[in-house]
C-alpha cells in the first residue's frame, strides 16, 4: 500500500499544473515615490506616490528631479503616462466618498503642475487615464469594502472611451474572471499594448492580463495571463524598448521593467 501511495503521490506531482514563472526582470531602479506606480518617456522614469512625483534617469538610476503637492489638493494620484509630451496623471479622492476623479497635467521638463479637468463623480474612482487610437481612455475603479460607494462593489470596475473634451462614449465591464482575481480591490493599472491589447493589473497580484475589446456586447475579453515580478499596481511601457513594461515593487520601494514580448 506505502508502494502505491507514493507511485500515486508522484503521478499527481507529475501532472499539476507548474506556476509560470514571471517575466524576466532587466532593471530595477530604487524610488521612494514608488508607491502608486511607473511612467516612461524612454529615457527618464517617473515614479508615483499619492501626491508626489520623482524623475528619475533610466540610464543611471539617479533622481534628477520631482514634485511635491498640496495633499489636499491631490489626496491620491492613481498612474501617469505621457502624452504629447505631458505627463498626464488619473487622480482620484480615494478613499473618500463620493468618489471623485481628475485628470491631472505635468510638464515633465520643469516638473510643474500645468492643468487639471475635473470628471466629478459617477462611474467610479479614476485609477488609469491613456491616450489611444485617437481617444481618452480611463479605468473607473470599484471596491468592495474601502473606497466603496454603497451598491456597487469590484464588479463594477469599467473601461471608458471618451473623446477629446473627457466626455463618455462607450464602455466596458471586466472580464468575470479577471474580476474574481481583482477582488476585493479593483484595477490599478492599465496601458494599451503595440498589438492593440488593454495589459491590466490589479492590486496584489503577480500578473498580468492582456484584455480585448469585444467583437459584441459590453464585456472586455481575456486573452492571456501573463506572470511577472511584481505584485499589482500602474504600469507603463516604455518609451524606447519594446516589449519592455514598468511596474514597481512598492514594498520595497523600486521600479522594475520587465521583458513581457519580444523585441521587434
Amino acid at each position: 500500500m506505502a508502494i502505491l501511495a507514493l507511485i500515486f503521490a508522484a503521478a499527481v506531482g507529475a501532472a499539476a499544473p507548474q506556476a509560470a514563472a514571471p517575466a524576466p526582470v532587466i532593471q530595477r531602479i530604487p524610488a521612494q515615490e514608488a508607491r502608486q506606480g511607473v511612467a516612461s518617456d524612454g529615457r527618464y522614469v517617473y515614479a508615483i506616490a499619492n501626491n508626489a512625483i520623482g524623475k528619475y534617469d533610466k540610464a543611471t538610476g539617479r533622481k534628477v528631479a520631482g514634485w511635491t503637492g498640496d495633499r489636499q489638493l491631490f489626496p491620491h494620484i492613481n498612474s501617469c503616462t505621457m502624452v504629447e509630451e505631458k505627463l498626464v496623471c488619473a487622480a482620484s479622492n480615494y478613499p473618500a466618498v463620493p468618489q471623485a476623479s481628475s485628470v491631472e497635467f505635468f510638464d515633465p521638463a520643469t516638473m510643474t503642475h500645468v492643468g487639471s479637468r475635473s470628471l466629478g463623480p459617477g462611474t467610479g474612482s479614476l485609477t488609469v487615464m491613456m491616450r489611444h487610437d485617437n481617444s481618452w481612455w480611463g479605468v473607473f475603479a470599484n471596491y468592495d469594502a474601502k473606497g466603496g460607494e454603497p451598491g456597487r462593489d469590484h464588479r463594477y470596475t469599467t473601461l471608458v472611451r471618451m473623446n477629446d473634451q473627457f466626455q463618455r462614449e462607450e464602455a466596458w465591464l471586466f472580464p468575470e474572471d479577471v474580476l474574481a482575481r481583482f477582488a476585493p480591490s479593483s484595477c490599478s493599472g492599465a496601458a494599451w499594448g503595440p498589438d492593440n491589447r488593454l495589459y491590466v493589473t490589479g492590486h496584489d497580484r503577480r500578473e498580468l492580463y492582456v484584455l480585448e475589446l469585444p467583437k459584441a456586447g459590453g464585456r472586455l475579453a481575456h486573452v492571456e495571463t501573463i506572470a511577472i515580478a511584481t505584485g499589482g499596481q500602474a504600469i507603463d511601457w516604455d518609451g524606447a524598448q519594446a516589449g519592455v513594461l514598468w511596474s514597481i515593487e512598492r514594498g520595497q520601494g523600486e521600479m522594475v521593467a520587465s521583458r513581457i514580448r519580444p523585441a521587434e
